[in-house]
This record gives structure tokens, sequence and C-alpha cells, in this order.
């Protein structure tokens, strides 16, 4: 059996849902928000033997042979009293966090895993080990050094780790963005949060590269063929944007199966651009293929 451990309104997973039921493979949808309305049986507070059960629902940790970490959300409680959910939260959660450890070894990626390698920095640092070149890259929130670093060519920016701000039940995603007419006026924003600016590549087409151990797959995605994906094709969500697998060249895949086992995972989605001159560029890896968000102290995405 496999275990999707993710929230009730991750459409993804009711994608992945959709397609087991279809080839008939056994698993159970874990949302871990509503992990409160089970009972939880661990003999001799063995977690590999842990059993959790809900009306006529049965979790045994011992039946699942692979499991998917797909952004599980806080447990969530209806009590009104703060001390008690804050209990609550915490009790449970330590529940979560001995989930996860007990399916080492059995996951697609590991939490933990992904944790480590959601640090953007270190991923920069080992696609330049792994051979991949990276743009010339800042990370900081001191407005003199980001004047100066964007004053001589074309800069973008993006988030150092939340690609999403949240208010309530509603969120708007931080796009990459073309840093442009920086003056002192915007000394107090820069100053806020540090950022990730980068020298801007002239684009051909971006890379979608998929990892999964030592099977690889890339596609093309025509990202300059629409004035609002130049920059980042996510914005816009066009339905009629071109994607067309590709073949890479023989050095560039070994490079990127390199980056995902040097980040310690099984599965990424690899963010590369190809410039004009049909150089290619690393930019990020996505352990998760999804809005980057905190993993906090109890063992879910915040």
């Amino acid at each position: 059996m496999i275990l999707l451990a993710t929230n009730k309104r991750d459409v993804t997973t009711d994608f992945v849902v959709q397609e087991m039921r279809r080839r008939e493979i056994a698993f159970f949808r874990l949302n871990t928000e509503d992990i409160g309305d089970f009972q939880i049986d661990m003999i001799d507070g063995n977690p590999a033997i842990m059993r959790l059960t809900r009306a006529s629902e049965a979790l045994d940790l011992c039946k699942i042979t692979a499991a998917y970490y797909r952004r599980p959300g806080r447990p969530e409680f209806a009590e009104t009293d703060e001390a008690i959910v804050s209990y609550l939260t915490a009790e449970w959660s330590a529940v979560l966090r001995s989930m996860w450890n007990a399916l080492e070894g059995r996951w697609l990626n590991s939490p933990f895993s992904i944790l480590r390698a959601e640090d953007k920095p270190r991923q920069l640092k080992l696609a330049r080990q792994a051979g991949l070149s990276v743009p010339a890259t800042l990370v900081s929130n001191n407005f003199s050094t980001l004047h100066e670093f964007s004053s001589s060519d074309s800069t973008v920016v993006k988030p150092l780790r939340h690609a999403l701000i949240e208010k309530g039940n509603r969120g708007s995603v931080v796009f990459t963005s073309q840093l442009v007419g920086l003056d002192e006026t915007d000394c107090e924003a820069i100053n806020r949060a540090p950022i990730i600016a980068q020298t801007e590549i002239r684009k051909r087409c971006d890379i979608r590269v998929i990892v999964v151990d030592d099977n690889l797959f890339a596609t093309a995605i025509g990202s300059q063929d629409h004035e609002e994906t130049q920059t980042d094709w996510r914005r816009g969500v066009r339905t009629d944007l071109s994607h067309d697998s590709i073949k890479l060249p023989k050095n560039i895949e070994l490079s990127c199966l390199s980056v995902v086992k040097l980040l310690g995972l099984r599965f990424a989605a690899i963010d590369l651009i190809e410039d004009l001159e049909g150089h290619y560029w690393f930019l990020e890896a996505n352990p998760n293929v999804s809005v980057v968000r905190t993993f906090g102290t109890d063992g879910c995405v915040n």
C-alpha cells in the first residue's frame, strides 16, 4: 500500500488519487489536518507497527510499501481555547514526526531530505559542483549591495524561501520578476527581508527536468512566446504554453542526475534555462514540485 501524506485542498494529490484508482493501486490518503480524528495504537512505543483507525478506516504503517510526502497541513482542531489547541497540535505533530521517521527508506523523497534540499543557496553551490553553469547571484537585504549588483546588468529577483503570501484562505504567488528602476524609495522594502537576485539570462526557452532515481525526462517550455511568461513561465497560467519533450546533451543530463543525488533526493524537478547561444543554466531544484512552504518544527508544512 502507498501512503499519500497531504492536505485536503491539494489538487495535485487529487490527480494522483484518480490515477492510482485507474491503475487499481492500493493507497491511503492521509490529510494531516484531520490527524486528531484518528485513534492511535503504538505497541511497545514502536512506530514501525503504529496503527491509526477512524470509523471504517485503518492505517498500519507496517503495510506501507512506499510513501509520497506532498504538502501535509498542520493539524486542525475544533477547540477554541488557544492553550488546548497548542497542546493538541504539539502532541499530534509528534505522532506525525514518528510516522515520517518510521517510513524512512520508503519515501519518494523523505520529508527531512526535502527540508535540507530546499536550501536554495546550497542548491546553487551543489549545481556548480556538479558542473552546471549558474547565473551571477546575490542573496541580500542590503540596498546598497543590491543596487550595485543590479546597476550593470539586467537583474531578476525571487524569494529566498516563500513563493506564496497567505492571508486567511487566500494567497498570492510571488513570481520571479525583473528588477526595474531600483532607487532610494525602495530601501525600506529591501531591508525587510533577504531576496535572491540574479543576472538575467536572455532565454531561448525554459526547461523543466524531471529526475526520478536514474531516470531523466526533459521538457522545453515555450516561455518566450508570450510576454507575460518571458521572465517566469508560471505567470498567467496559460493553457496554450508549449511543452515539448527534448533530449539534453549527455553532460547536462549527468550533471542534473548528480545534483539530485548530492541533494540526497530520489526525485526532483530541476529548472534550467537555454540561452540564445544554446548554453544551459541552472536555476533551482524543486524537491516537491509545489509552492515552497515552511517546514515547521511540528513535522508539517505550514
